[in-house]
């Protein structure tokens, strides 16, 4: 396992700044959801984000790719990263608290693991990321409650909703790897989210019908926040974490976001999770890292 970056002061803000964007997205999705129906959420969402994007590219000069599988890799791109989890985790969210969605959107990085193992010779199931993906999916089960998967209602699917956009954003990671390596990162972006426009309006249209655009102005902050700022403000503002920080130490901002949506839902919300929640997600955390090798660098005597 490669050696992580050590964290300059101004790499640490950076990464707080991304978690404290993310925590506050789970918020405000929320809060749009209570006016906008779920399909015209996400519609929403991918379309202004793409916008600042394609505006923030070409005030860069930043070469547009002109062949037709690049464009094809991000319509796949745009549905697994964007579309599918996007909505899956927007219709949980009707049903379940933020704070406990953005508890359960942190085992990306456990099927991510065990998604790259299954597709790629180089990324193997060593046992300590086997034991890191063991101890992450007891604590999803700790978090979910195993008696609430035992009985089929709104809450318990709701749950199972949002760990199938975790697993999306599993396979969108490897089709990255495979299809859009070596493309600009924002290009990469904003390509993924024009994909998913293309998917989404048609579909909220066909299923929401058409968008409603007087709006109060509390939902209308919440689309633009989530929109503009957590969605392509925060695609920016992560590439520039990732390479100050590198990929390793990224895995806290993983474990920032959730206190964040946590603390978030509980003010502006009035939400309250189940004890057994909390303590899913500290079994969650010791999960993802052991999975980056964190424990065990701290634990491991010094020679």
């Amino acid at each position: 396992m490669t050696a992580q970056k050590s964290l300059s002061q101004r790499a640490w803000a950076e990464l707080m700044l991304l978690s404290l964007i993310w925590g506050a997205s789970f918020v405000s999705i929320k809060i749009a959801l209570d006016e906008v129906p779920v399909f015209t959420s996400v519609a929403h969402r991918v379309f202004w984000a793409s916008l600042v994007l394609w505006i923030y590219v070409l005030v860069r000069g930043i070469r547009i790719p002109r062949s037709a599988s690049i464009w094809g890799a991000f319509l796949v791109m745009g549905l697994l990263n964007n579309a599918i989890p996007f909505s899956l985790m927007a219709w949980g969210q009707l049903h379940i608290e933020s704070g406990l969605t953005s508890i359960l959107n942190a085992a990306t990085a456990i099927f991510g693991v065990l998604v790259a193992a299954l597709l790629f010779s180089d990324e193997r199931l060593t046992p300590n990321r086997l034991a890191g993906v063991v101890i992450g999916f007891l604590g999803v089960a700790t978090a979910i409650g195993l008696e609430n998967l035992a009985r089929v209602d709104l809450r318990s699917v709701a749950q199972l909703a949002v760990l199938g956009g975790t697993i999306s954003y599993a396979f969108a990671g490897a089709w990255a790897r495979v299809t859009l390596s070596g493309l600009p990162p924002q290009i990469a972006a904003a390509g993924m989210l024009s994909a998913s426009s293309l998917i989404m309006i048609p579909l909220a249209y066909a299923i929401d019908g058409a968008p409603a655009f007087d709006l109060s102005a509390r939902t209308i902050t919440a689309i633009g926040y989530y929109a503009v700022i957590a969605t392509a403000g925060a695609y920016l503002l992560y590439y520039r974490v990732l390479s100050m920080a590198g990929s390793g130490n990224l895995m806290l901002c993983t474990l920032m976001v959730a206190p964040v949506a946590i603390v978030l839902g509980a003010l502006l919300l009035g939400e309250a999770l189940d004890p057994r929640a909390y303590l899913g997600f500290g079994l969650l955390a010791i999960g993802l890292l052991i999975l980056d090798g964190r424990i065990l660098r701290i634990l491991r005597p010094t020679p």
